[in-house]
């Protein structure tokens, strides 16, 4: 493997900056992981994103400075034998913390720690779920993230689909609503309102339409896939209802859905970036390196 020569991002020359270096290394694993799929007919994991720091700072009830920051992590890619895992972290020994550990220290509630539906990309094999965190503050503060990942999502490989982006969301349908941008230091964040942070999905591994609908159910039944993106993505027919313990699915409406669906062609794209791609790439749908 060679590197480039002195002077790129990848070796940067004094004094030019490096923080947030895990990111770049983090895209070497994707650009390594991508090269190799292509090479073995796909039989690598699809794409993941599994670090972003995160925190809110400012004075506590008290009138105390105080800094809370925690690493999150995200869904990891969809593999050709097996699903992605849920919130994986990269960085050893980092988790979420604790919810009565920081409601203790700091001045806000959290409402809710969930995992975020749908935002592990469609697959034969579906990406792992990144984190939903709800952060309701009791005092004014400052909102700050470094966070990668917020407009290319994590690539999803032969024929599955990217997974959800990075998103932060302040006050989530509320009359000061606003996303905030992936790489933020003092967005300010009045008492009240509610830090909605949602991680990253992994890349999806194969055709979604090859997804034993059986697991699709089951998915919708561990609130990990919506019953729209069951119908959208898996191409699955529910029928009964979660209310009552009668999910399940339609297979002869279901083996007719995905039979009306497009068949993949062989000159479609290798990986699905995402809709976040064609934001930079003028319009494009894929680079050419994307197909074989």
């Amino acid at each position: 493997m060679r590197f480039p020569p002195p002077g790129t991002l990848l070796t940067p020359v004094f004094p030019a900056p490096t923080n947030a270096r895990t990111f770049v290394i983090l895209r070497l694993l994707g650009v390594l992981a991508g090269v190799l799929a292509k090479a073995v007919e796909g039989r690598m994991p699809a794409d993941q994103e599994t670090i972003r720091y995160t925190g809110v700072y400012g004075e506590d009830l008290d009138g105390r400075s105080y800094l809370m920051r925690e690493v999150l992590g995200g869904g990891s890619g969809g593999r050709y034998y097996a699903d992605g895992e849920d919130t994986i972290h990269v960085v050893p020994d980092s988790r979420n913390l604790p919810t009565e550990f920081t409601e203790s220290r700091f001045p806000f509630v959290v409402e809710s720690l969930s995992l975020a539906k749908d935002s592990g990309g469609a697959g034969q094999f579906r990406g792992g779920l990144g984190y939903e965190k709800h952060i309701r503050m009791l005092k004014d503060a400052h909102f700050m993230s470094i966070a990668d990942r917020s407009i290319l999502a994590c690539w999803g490989v032969k024929g599955g689909k990217a997974g959800k982006p990075f998103e932060v969301v302040i006050d989530a349908g509320g009359p000061n609503e606003r996303e905030v941008d992936a790489l933020a230091d003092a967005e300010p964040v009045k008492a009240g309102e509610v830090i909605r942070i949602r991680t990253t999905g992994g890349g999806g591994w194969g055709n979604p339409l090859d997804r034993d609908p059986a697991t699709v159910v089951r998915d919708v039944v561990w609130q990990k896939v919506s019953a729209e993106a069951a119908l959208a993505d898996y191409g699955v027919v529910l029928t009964g209802s979660l209310d009552d313990d009668t999910l399940g699915y339609d297979a002869e409406a279901t083996a007719a859905e995905r039979a009306s669906r497009p068949v993949p062609a062989e000159d479609d794209a290798f990986f699905d970036r995402g809709p976040g791609y064609g934001r930079l790439a003028d319009g494009a749908a894929y680079a050419a390196v994307d197909t074989l």
